[in-house]
């Protein structure tokens, strides 16, 4: 099950499950004001069957434009959680590159806060790239959607953008390698129902496209991730109150070459197979 939010043509946002066909349920008129309202439920696959059960109105995807899945958490990110990303950002690095080293095995994740709510970027918005970078990078995520109760409710895909020189030059940069403006993109959808074994088995796919073509391509699966997906979720919650919940990016195990950089037009695509698309235009902020 794939819940959205989503902008009608009377500008109201609702809420929405995503059917196959590509039309949307709209839970809204049953009474769901929130996504929370689902993800905070001991049971939100069966309420949401109950939900269909009473025929809900519905709706063309093509007719509607989603918004991004995340309502009031707080978005943050793990990193170097795939053996690619460590290598990369040691490569990267001037002078620190054993830290990367030792997140990587320590028993400690690395996790860091990536965005406030109401900045997050939903799916066919612009992501940026920073002036003051050379070299900017996508970073395609599995996202968990964690409740209140430090519970994984659901799944999206997330893109951490990253500047990878300001990063490279100096560890303590990396709030401004990866905090800024269009730097998260989120959505398009929440899967639910889905038990972390399955998660483990997707895919996820990059592809940049410049000028109609692929100026870049890569692949990765869920499974290639050192740690657990509870694992993650349950250090993200240590000695922190989440009262709307929080959305957690997983860190990235597709890293383009040290030559390639983002340019403003480049279009990003990223496929997560349990999940769907999430594509972005590159802007320069």
């Amino acid at each position: 099950m794939r819940l959205c939010r989503f902008q009608n043509s009377r500008n109201e946002v609702r809420i929405g499950l995503v059917r196959d066909d590509q039309t949307i349920l709209d839970l809204t008129a049953l009474g769901i004001e929130r996504l929370s309202a689902l993800l905070e439920s001991e049971e939100p696959v069966r309420l949401l069957e109950d939900l269909v059960s009473k025929n809900p109105p519905s709706c063309r995807c093509a007719e509607v434009r989603l918004l991004t899945p995340v309502e009031r958490q707080e978005v943050w990110a793990a990193g170097v959680t795939y053996l690619r990303s460590k290598k990369a950002r040691m490569e990267e690095s001037d002078f620190s590159a054993s830290a990367y080293d030792r997140v990587y095995e320590a028993d400690r994740p690395e996790l860091f806060f990536k965005s406030l709510p109401e900045k997050v970027v939903a799916s066919n918005e612009p992501v940026g790239i920073r002036k003051d970078a050379r070299w900017n990078v996508p970073e395609p995520e599995l996202v968990l959607v964690i409740n209140s109760h430090g519970r994984i409710a659901g799944y999206s895909i997330g893109n951490d953008m990253s500047s990878r020189d300001i990063e490279g030059e100096n560890t303590l940069y990396l709030p401004q390698a990866k905090v800024y403006h269009r730097s998260c993109a989120v959505g398009p959808v929440i899967r639910l129902g889905a038990a972390e074994t399955e998660a483990r088995t997707w895919k996820i796919e990059l592809r940049v496209r410049r000028g109609g073509v692929i100026a870049f391509a890569g692949e990765t699966s869920v499974g290639q991730i050192k740690r657990s997906l509870t694992e993650l979720a349950d250090y993200l919650f240590r000695s922190q109150v989440f009262p709307h919940g929080a959305v957690l990016l997983t860190g990235t195990g597709i890293v383009p070459p040290d030559d390639f950089s983002l340019q403003v037009g480049d279009e990003v695509a990223i496929h997560i197979s349990g999940i769907g698309d999430l594509t972005n235009r590159v802007v320069q902020v």
